[in-house]
């Protein structure tokens, strides 16, 4: 049934926006989304725990990247780069946005960590922040930039990942495409990420916010707050650079995401960068960390696979694509609109991509779209909503990072202004790009 797509996933948008825990929010719009297509609530349940394994290699990857960045930090080498952008910055928050930027976006690519970084870069970096009266939900739009848009348009770490999925799923529904005839299809939705995020940093959160008039709506985390005391690089410190470069070449070599955080977790302890004996301790402070992420992305898979299982998705598509008459622009606008709302709530772009190609494909060449015109759609499509999404690590991490001492909300403070900033361009870049290609 098309309507228990759009039910379920306005149901899960409501249960945010009044604060629900996105988590709770998400099985409830599962079980929803369920009963809506027939199914018993016995059914629903069986189906959501069995789709559950969907995203497991990415909750995994984030409990041991968690566990990375604990490691990480408690070898000290944050401080050092903390102390190093304060000296840089010198109370300037363009810049410092601007370095946010840089910083995310080279951890989808040059140094594919994704969003480990966040919890261990961002939190001695609060005070920074409150300090400057800079908006933290600047903050947060540059690190959604950075953690989506590189992806988008390059094609190389998580970037290569997605336009290659693009590309395989193409050909199995009939279209061939080349890898780099996608990079130069995405290209043009990328741009509307980056007027997105000049809005943003530049005329919507431009002005000064002063934290200490914000009330905490909860008890603030267990962070490390960096000292004024001079840095100064040890072995330990040589060696935890070696651990990163190891897992970043694992990651890039096996394009595994679990295989390169193992393997930066495990050189952290045989190099002695952190005791052996702190291994209990990094652990449980990964799972602290990252675990909540990592069973919203369960929880979020799930909810995709009662949707994909009762057809639901299939039936919004053909409900709306009947009635369009190879009116191109109309198809695109239908598609993306699509996309947002599946995106919404499943929040991984990458999982959308193989449930949007099947319908997609079809539906656009026999419209008479080109193969570049199709991967435009089908990129754009699963992009939109990942920015927006509570149930997506591009806004989890960001919150995760920022919401330290409680007065940062997951919703109104990262969700709202991404999905305004990116979503909107992102649709209609997409749509033009979708009709000139």
């Amino acid at each position: 049934m098309a309507i228990a797509v759009i039910l379920s996933i306005l149901l899960l948008v409501i249960l945010s926006l009044f604060r629900v825990n996105v988590l709770l929010a998400i099985i409830v719009s599962a079980m929803a989304a369920g009963l809506m297509s027939g199914l018993d609530p016995v059914e629903t349940s069986k189906l959501f725990v069995e789709n559950l394994t969907g995203n497991a290699n990415t909750a995994l990857s984030y409990i041991l990247l968690g566990g990375f960045a604990v490691a990480i930090s408690l070898t000290g080498i944050t401080k050092g780069l903390v102390q190093f952008l304060k000296r840089l910055i010198k109370g300037r928050r363009g810049i410092m946005l601007i370095v946010i930027v840089i910083i995310a976006s080279l951890s989808q690519n040059a140094i594919p960590v994704h969003i480990a970084f966040i919890p261990i870069l961002i939190p001695p970096l609060i005070a920074v922040f409150d300090k400057m009266q800079l908006d933290r939900r600047a903050v947060a739009t540059a690190l959604t930039f950075g953690l989506k848009a590189p992806y988008l348009t390059i094609p190389l770490g998580f970037g290569l990942i997605f336009q290659v999925i693009i590309v395989d799923e193409m050909e199995l529904n009939g279209v061939d495409i080349a890898l780099d005839q996608v990079t130069l299809a995405m290209i043009i939705p990328g741009l509307g990420m980056v007027v997105g995020l000049l809005i943003a940093l530049f005329i919507t959160y431009r002005k000064k916010r002063d934290y200490a008039q914000v009330k905490p709506e909860g008890e603030p985390s267990d962070y490390s707050v960096t000292d004024d005391v001079p840095f100064a690089f040890e072995r330990k410190h040589a060696m935890t650079l070696l651990a990163i470069v190891a897992a970043l070449l694992v990651q890039i070599f096996t394009e595994e995401m679990v295989l390169g955080a193992l393997t930066g977790l495990l050189l952290m302890f045989l190099l002695v960068a952190v005791p052996l004996k702190q291994s209990e301790e990094v652990m449980s402070k990964g799972i602290s960390m990252m675990g909540m992420i990592a069973f919203i992305m369960l929880a979020a898979s799930g909810f995709g696979g009662i949707l994909r299982e009762t057809g639901s998705v299939e039936a919004i598509v053909e409900a709306s694509s009947g009635w369009l008459e190879g009116n191109q622009l109309m198809i695109a606008f239908v598609l993306l609109l699509i996309g947002l709302i599946v995106t919404l709530g499943l929040g991984s772009s990458f999982g959308t991509i193989p449930i949007l190609a099947v319908l997609y494909v079809p539906i656009a060449t026999a419209a008479g779209f080109s193969p570049m015109a199709i991967a435009v759609l089908i990129g754009t499509a699963g992009a939109l909503g990942d920015a927006g999404s509570p149930a997506s690590d591009s806004t989890l991490g960001p919150t995760a990072g920022l919401n330290v001492d409680g007065k940062h909300n997951h919703i109104w403070d990262t969700c709202v202004p991404t999905f305004l900033h990116f979503n909107i361009p992102l649709f209609i870049f997409g749509m033009i790009a979708a009709v000139i290609l």
